[in-house]
């Protein structure tokens, strides 16, 4: 696996024996509204199915695989309209900004980045060291590890909330969050002994997805949750119509508070397969991953 930062450009591009596979964009171009933020587009499994979408019409602040927040005390870093309890949503100026600073580490096997979340109203809110850890497991397989470590610098608690905790049901979106190819509509949910739209809000260790690309080959995205990670299992925000998303949301439906100083470390493995993935392999996969720490 190669590393090539387009310094010029704000990306980072992740390539395998002379192919493309990930474009991380960390200085983004997209609207103020939009809260823009670091995020992965296109990304594509090694046999070349794109497995992410970027600024679809219906969202346009979908942008492939980033991390994200819909209400950090009062602060959107998700993008678009807030909602507002009794009010449903409501276009509000508070969109926020994850800031690039700067790579600490520029290791193809392990890249560090350090950011800044700005508020709407100028004021720094969480100080934040990413790492991104690319790997290659087979002739059809490939991933990412991925660690956010965010620490309150307002010398004041933070609340992380979702529309469900603001009132509305079965909506409990924020956290790593990946928005699908139109092609993926309509695809095939699966977590550990479950499955199907029935997973959201529900609790699982690991979810996949797998859908057709435009070629109408298959392929799956597979997200794995951390034992480390707070309320693990994570409740999962999944949905295969109108369109296919999936947001590891570890504040579904409760608030999650940050003390002033606090640190909040989140680790996930991102999975990008040609073809299906079973239960089996997922489960030797995630047990792989909790095995390395």
């Amino acid at each position: 696996m190669q590393a090539h930062l387009h310094e010029a450009e704000g990306y980072l591009e992740l390539e395998h024996e002379g192919r493309a596979l990930c474009r991380y964009v960390y200085r983004p171009d997209t609207p103020r509204y939009e809260s823009p933020r670091p995020y992965f587009h296109p990304v594509t499994t090694l046999g070349g199915a794109l497995l992410t979408d970027y600024r679809p019409p219906d969202h346009p602040w979908h942008v492939g695989i980033s991390m994200t927040v819909t209400n950090l005390s009062g602060h959107n870093f998700w993008g678009g309209p807030s909602f507002v309890r009794d009010q449903g949503y409501v276009p509000l100026p508070n969109q926020g900004v994850e800031q690039h600073l700067g790579w600490s580490a520029e290791d193809p096997r392990r890249l560090v980045e350090a950011l800044s979340w700005i508020g709407h109203d100028g004021s720094q809110l969480l100080e934040e060291s990413r790492t991104l850890a690319p790997h290659i497991s087979g002739e059809r397989l490939w991933g990412l590890t991925l660690r956010f470590d965010l620490r309150n610098v307002t010398g004041r608690e933070l609340v992380f909330r979702s529309p469900t905790t603001d009132g509305r049901p079965m909506a409990g979106y924020g956290g790593l969050f990946w928005r699908g190819p139109a092609s993926f509509v309509g695809g095939r949910i699966a977590a550990a002994g479950a499955g199907g739209p029935e997973m959201m809000g529900r609790r699982s260790p690991w979810l996949t997805y797998t859908g057709r690309d435009e070629r109408g080959e298959l392929a799956t995205i597979a997200f794995i949750d951390h034992p480390d990670n707070p309320r693990f299992p994570t409740q999962w925000f999944v949905r295969q119509e109108p369109y296919a998303c999936a947001s590891a949301a570890f504040m579904f439906d409760e608030p999650l508070s940050l003390p002033a100083g606090g640190r909040l470390v989140l680790r996930y493995r991102v999975l990008f397969a040609d073809g299906e993935l079973n239960g089996e392999e997922i489960d030797g996969l995630a047990e792989q991953f909790w095995r390395e720490g």
